[in-house]
């Protein structure tokens, strides 16, 4: 997988928020005292963000090297060890936090994503992201949900119209609504949100791309896609709203293509890792 094209760029900027005017505290160490240190996982978790560790000390110090353990997307055991890092001990002490952020936290999003996914894996369904993303890391974050076996949804509001409860209301109606978007952003995708059987039946008359149940019961979301089957043209199901690890394989056997989880980006808890350094003598 390809890292965002602003990857250096939340790199420069996570970085100029940690350091400011200077690391008054790595001045403390000799300019020539070397550094060997590891990075070591506590927990089981899938390994995502090497790109942003790299671009990080990159841009301190050219000079540090690292040597990975083990490739991106691979499963860590508790106690494995992740990379070796060297270099001048100033570059590094500097670093150490701003990577360790990045690889906590996108290691996190990759294994809660890998989670969810291999809880419907088999069923034909594909778990999605959403938009609820730490501001500023969505590029990030949505490469953690790809590295972790989930998929995309859209990456934002410009790559795919997305009509919800306030948007229809404002247009009238679910048809006016998705004809609306077809004239004004021709050849994007348009996605329905629906909150009813009701509802549904007139997303179906006005057929979007696809067509989100909001907090659908399994029964409704059962009738919605023997309903959807039924049709000459059928549409691509998502099912959304209140979706947990424990509930999630009994949504996906509904039949539904897609389900979205918020908590994938939202509610990710970084990853235990430590760098455990080791200053060498000449």
């Amino acid at each position: 997988m390809l890292p965002p094209a602003d990857l250096d760029a939340q790199v420069s900027a996570a970085l100029r928020e940690d350091v400011g005017r200077g690391d008054v505290t790595a001045a403390l160490v000799p300019p020539e005292q070397r550094v060997r240190g590891q990075i070591v996982s506590r927990e089981a978790a899938i390994l995502c963000g090497q790109p942003w560790v790299e671009a990080c000390f990159r841009q301190l110090d050219p000079q540090i090297r690292l040597t990975w353990h083990l490739p991106e997307g691979a499963a860590l055991a508790p106690g494995a060890r992740v990379c070796t890092v060297e270099g001048a001990a100033r570059g590094v002490l500097t670093g150490e936090r701003t990577a360790l952020n990045f690889l906590q936290l996108l290691s996190g999003t990759a294994t809660a994503a890998h989670r969810f996914a291999q809880a419907v894996a088999g069923t034909g369904c594909t778990v999605l992201d959403t938009r609820k993303t730490l501001p500023g890391l969505r590029n990030a974050q949505k490469y953690a949900v790809r590295c972790g076996g989930a998929a995309n949804h859209r990456m934002g509001l410009y790559d795919m119209v997305l009509i919800k409860e306030n948007h229809i209301l404002a247009a009238g109606s679910i048809g006016a609504a998705v004809g609306a978007a077809r004239r004004l952003a021709a050849g994007v995708r348009i996605e329905v949100e629906v909150e009813s059987l009701e509802e549904l039946e007139q997303a179906f008359a006005a057929a979007p791309d696809i067509v989100m149940l909001d907090e659908f019961s399994l029964e409704d979301m059962r009738e919605a896609v023997a309903r959807n089957r039924a049709r000459g043209r059928p549409v691509q199901l998502e099912a959304s709203g209140s979706v947990s690890l424990e509930s999630i394989a009994e949504v996906a056997a509904t039949g539904v293509d897609f389900i979205s989880v918020g908590a994938l980006t939202k509610h990710v808890r970084a990853v235990d890792l430590s760098m455990r350094l080791e200053f060498q003598t000449r």
